[in-house]
């Protein structure tokens, strides 16, 4: 298919100001999470990404939870890191995009949108915004088409076409709120520029993955790309290659309409870094800890693990060597495209299993063995749970599940003998 944006219908929306209703008559008290706690272990940070510790922070307890009206998976949710005042999240899941506050107490949907075509699923999402400020939330899935919506003005405004099959993760690059990097069933990752609507880098080919690509993300600086798939590999591509820096300047200069050829797009068939000694399965979920990486499969288990030696700061291309750091131990996680998340500050961990708990570890400790991690559960929550999201203040986590709920889980006030 064209690398080009071809123009396709857009996506019908709705707005309401209702609140999603709760599926459970009984109080919050008495429906309240039944908090366990497991000892994590194995391994050691060691000195390497760890942070200072802080003390533990007060449990997690459920608030509300509700349904979509469509029944089917829900694949995504995404807080806007963007909106500091409000805690205003996406979900996504067969054509469907929502968009929900989270008031007092309950969840308001303010926004839903369906696309034109009933046989899209949605599997991914991910705010940023344009040059005015105004909010923008883009959506990928089964198609292998980008939508961008403009939530403001409640339209979508961009159409990208490229990817020869489904998209499985998109993530915007957290210094260039223009670029957004997607992943796909075709073996790609792609880079494009929504100012200019190009696509700008194709990383894959002779020595990319070799079957879908299922997760990526960006390090805090925006210099590295960490990618994982089916293909059971992790790969590390670097931005700041002056090929790469040069495309993404020029993308910035090209005008479509002054030039009579296709933007040049970089193509880059060569990861920094590949290692397939992590996991021996799918790896679905990846995301940097740092300078450590995150990643699971379908093993129970969030591995935290370096490239190199443990005390290795430059990595070479034909380096090979992994140092796994520590292991996040948690039950029945058999089925693959599971994703994880993370709160803004990197201090706390959460993954969904397949019998509707969630997991969540206080991990801004020295010594991960002391990582206190409690289990969220409710007995109307027993599917799958595809993903979390933490709020920006990292007090609120939602999560959505196969059966179209969506849960919110909000952190208990600390106690005011226990404030010192």
């Amino acid at each position: 298919m064209s690398e080009k944006m071809r123009a396709k219908p857009s996506m019908t929306s709705s707005a309401t100001s209702s609140s999603i209703s709760d599926h459970d008559e009984t109080s919050h008290d008495n429906v309240s999470s039944r908090l366990g706690l497991d000892d994590s272990s194995l391994g050691s940070f060691s000195d390497v990404g760890a942070k200072r510790f802080r003390g533990f922070l007060p449990p997690f307890k459920y608030t509300s939870h509700g349904k979509e009206d469509h029944e089917k998976a829900l694949f995504a949710v995404q807080f806007n890191p963007h909106v500091e005042d409000r805690d205003i999240f996406a979900t996504c899941g067969t054509n469907k995009v929502s968009v929900y506050e989270a008031i007092p107490g309950s969840m308001k949907l303010l926004q839903s949108y369906a696309d034109p075509e009933p046989d899209e699923t949605y599997y991914t999402c991910a705010w940023t915004y344009d040059e005015t400020g105004e909010p923008l939330l883009a959506v990928a899935g089964f198609r292998g088409i980008i939508r961008v919506i403009n939530t403001h003005r409640m339209d979508t405004v961009q159409h990208y076409v490229g990817h020869g099959n489904a998209i499985n993760e998109i993530k915007v690059h957290p210094r260039d709120h223009h670029l957004l990097l997607s992943v796909s069933k075709d073996h790609t990752l792609r880079l494009w520029n929504l100012k200019t609507e190009q696509c700008v880098v194709i990383f894959g080919g002779v020595e990319g993955h070799r079957d879908e690509v299922l997760s990526a993300d960006f390090d805090l600086t925006g210099e590295r790309i960490v990618s994982c798939g089916m293909d059971h590999s992790l790969k590390i591509w670097r931005l700041d290659h002056s090929v790469i820096q040069k495309g993404i300047h020029d993308s910035y200069l090209y005008q479509p309409q002054k030039h009579t050829r296709a933007f040049p797009t970089v193509n880059q068939n060569f990861p920094d870094f590949t290692t397939r000694d992590i996991h021996q399965n799918y790896v679905d979920c990846v995301r940097w800890l740092g300078n450590l990486i995150l990643s699971k499969s379908t093993e129970h288990v969030i591995v935290c693990w370096k490239p190199g030696y443990i005390e290795q700061r430059a990595i070479k291309t034909t380096d090979s060597t992994v140092t796994i750091l520590h292991q996040f131990h948690y039950k029945d996680s058999r089925f693959w495209f599971l994703r994880f998340g993370l709160d803004r500050e990197q201090r706390q961990l959460s993954v969904g299993n397949e019998t509707g708990k969630t997991y969540v570890w206080e991990i801004d400790v020295e010594d991960p063995a002391t990582s206190k991690c409690s289990t969220l559960s409710h007995p109307k929550c027993t599917t799958i749970v595809r993903q979390t999201s933490f709020n920006n203040r990292g007090d609120m986590i939602i999560c959505v599940c196969d059966d179209a709920t969506l849960w919110r889980w909000d952190r208990m006030p600390v106690k005011s003998d226990d404030t010192k």
